[in-house]
C-alpha cells in the first residue's frame, strides 16, 4: 500500500500564516523579516496547490478575503519585480561582490514566482478578484508588462531554454552569471502564470471596476496583445525539425498525432479573448478602429474545425468575427468619469528613485554576505520550508536520472538531492557530485544537530 502524500495545513496553521502576511520595504528585501514573509508565502503556495487538488481550497479563499491579504500579495509581487529589475542588475555588476552562497539571492528571485503561483491558484474565485479592490489595477498592469515581454521575445524568435542551477555551481565565482540565466528562465515561467491570472480576471469582466475595464481594453489594448500571443505562441517552438511545447515547467517534444491538440496555455488565451470580445459591456467600451479590427480579424485563420471541436465556445467567436468583418462598429461612448490609476508601483519607484545602488550595497553588506553561522541557521529554516516530500508531491513529473535522464527511483542517500536510475549511473556521476554532496550532507548534518 502506497504511503499517503503530505497533507494540507491544518485550518489554524493556515489562518496563522494568512494573518502573518505583511508588506515589506524594498530596502529590507532578503532580510530576516522579509524571509519570514517568504516562508509564509511559500507554505501557503504549497498548501493552496494541495488543497486545490483535493477540492478543499475554500477555507484558504475565505481567509485571504476576510483578512484582506490579496492587496498585500499584489504589493509584494510588484515590490520584488522592481527589486529584480533595479537592484539585482546592480548586484551583478559589483566586481567585489563574491558571495559565499548565492542561494539567499535566488530565494528573492524565486519569491516572485511563488506569489504569482499562489495568485494563479486562488484567482479562479470571484470573491478573490473582488477582494483585490483598487490593487486589481496594479495587477492588470503587472500582467500586461509580462505578456508584452513574452510577445516581444517570441516575435523576435527568442526561445527560452531551461538552465539548471546546480548546487555545485553556487560557490563558484561564475554563480552570479548562473543566477542571471536562471532569472531569465524564471521570467518566462512567471509570464505564463501572469497569463493565467489575467484570464481569471477577464472571467469577472462584468463585475470589474470601470477603471479596470478601461485599462484592459483601452490603456493596454489587451485584446490585440492576446492576438499576438495566438500568432506567435511563445510556449511552442521547432528545434531540429521537431515541435516542442512548454508544459508543466519544461519543454516536451510533441508527438505528430498530438500537434493539433490545444494546450492549457492556448486555452487561456482563447478564453480571455472570448471573455473580452463577446461581453456586451466590453463591446460597448472597446474602440474597433481600423487597426484593432484588422488585428482581431487575424484570429479567423486560427479558428479551424479541429480547434473549435476542442473548445466549442469558439463558434461564438467565429460568428462575432464574421459579423465584424462586414460592419463598422460605432465608436465607444465616452463616459465622463474620474479614472482611477494604479499606485503601488509608482509609490515604490518614487520612494526609492536614485537609491538603487545604495540599496544594493546595503543589502550586500547586511543581507547577502552572511557568516557561516548565519548560513547554518538559515539552512535549518530552508529545510523546514522546502520539505523534500512536499516538493516531490507538487512536482508535475517524476524525478529523472542525473546522468541519462530516464525515470529514476533511487536517490543519493547522503545529500538527498540527486536522483539515479541505477547504481552504475550514480558511480559514474560521483566525481562531479562529490564536492556538492559533501557540502550538502555536512549542512544537513549540522541542521539536524541544531
Amino acid at each position: 500500500m502506497a504511503a499517503p502524500g503530505p497533507a494540507p495545513l491544518l485550518p489554524a496553521e493556515a489562518e496563522a500564516l494568512v494573518q502573518a502576511l505583511r508588506g515589506t520595504e524594498l530596502r529590507d528585501t532578503g532580510g530576516q523579516g522579509w524571509l519570514r514573509q517568504h516562508e509564509c508565502v511559500e507554505k501557503l503556495n504549497m498548501h493552496a496547490i494541495l488543497s486545490a487538488s483535493a477540492g478543499q481550497e475554500q477555507l484558504l479563499i475565505e481567509l485571504l478575503v476576510s483578512y484582506g491579504k490579496i492587496p498585500v500579495l499584489i504589493g509584494e509581487l510588484i515590490s520584488v519585480e522592481i527589486w529584480k529589475h533595479k537592484i539585482f542588475p546592480v548586484l551583478c555588476r559589483l566586481e567585489d561582490f563574491k558571495p559565499r552562497s548565492t542561494f539567499p539571492i535566488y530565494v528573492v528571485l524565486h519569491h516572485e514566482a511563488s506569489i504569482i503561483n499562489l495568485l494563479e491558484t486562488v484567482f479562479f474565485y470571484k470573491e478573490i478578484c473582488e477582494s483585490a479592490g483598487d490593487s486589481i489595477l496594479d495587477l492588470i498592469d503587472y500582467c500586461h508588462r509580462k505578456l508584452t515581454l513574452l510577445a516581444a521575445r517570441s516575435a523576435n524568435g527568442q526561445i527560452v531554454t531551461l538552465v539548471e542551477l546546480r548546487p555545485e555551481d553556487l560557490p563558484n565565482p561564475s554563480s552570479m552569471q548562473e543566477l542571471q540565466q536562471q532569472a531569465e528562465t524564471m521570467e518566462f515561467e512567471i509570464s505564463l502564470k501572469a497569463l493565467s491570472v489575467l484570464r481569471f480576471i477577464t472571467d469577472q469582466v462584468e463585475s470589474l471596476p470601470l477603471s479596470a475595464l478601461t485599462r484592459i481594453l483601452n490603456t493596454h489594448n489587451l485584446p490585440c496583445l492576446l492576438v499576438e500571443l495566438v500568432e506567435h505562441c511563445p510556449w511552442s517552438c521547432r528545434q531540429a525539425g521537431k515541435l516542442k511545447k512548454f508544459e508543466n515547467g519544461t519543454w516536451h517534444v510533441v508527438a505528430p498525432e498530438d500537434q493539433v491538440k490545444m494546450t492549457k496555455l492556448d486555452g487561456q488565451v482563447w478564453l480571455a479573448l472570448l471573455n473580452l470580445l463577446l461581453s456586451p459591456e466590453c463591446q460597448r467600451k472597446y474602440h474597433f478602429n481600423g487597426f484593432n479590427k484588422s488585428q482581431l480579424l487575424k484570429l479567423r485563420a486560427f479558428l479551424t474545425d479541429i480547434l473549435i471541436d476542442q473548445l466549442p465556445n469558439l463558434v461564438e467567436m467565429q460568428r462575432f468575427l464574421s459579423h465584424l468583418a462586414v460592419t463598422e462598429p460605432a465608436p465607444p461612448k465616452k463616459d465622463l468619469i474620474l479614472e482611477q490609476v494604479p499606485v503601488i508601483r509608482d509609490h515604490i519607484l518614487k520612494n526609492n528613485a536614485g537609491k538603487w545602488e545604495a540599496i544594493a550595497k546595503h543589502q550586500v553588506k547586511h543581507i547577502f554576505s552572511p557568516t557561516e553561522e548565519e548560513l547554518k541557521l538559515q539552512a535549518r529554516r530552508w529545510a523546514q520550508t522546502y520539505s523534500l516530500d512536499m516538493m516531490e508531491a507538487l512536482a508535475p513529473d517524476k524525478p529523472r536520472c542525473r546522468v541519462c535522464g530516464v525515470e529514476a527511483a533511487k536517490r543519493c542517500s547522503r545529500c538527498q538531492n540527486e536522483w539515479y536510475c541505477t547504481r552504475a549511473c550514480q558511480v559514474q556521476h560521483w566525481q562531479k557530485h562529490k564536492a556538492a554532496c559533501n557540502l550538502m550532507a555536512g549542512t544537513l548534518g549540522r541542521v539536524g544537530s541544531l
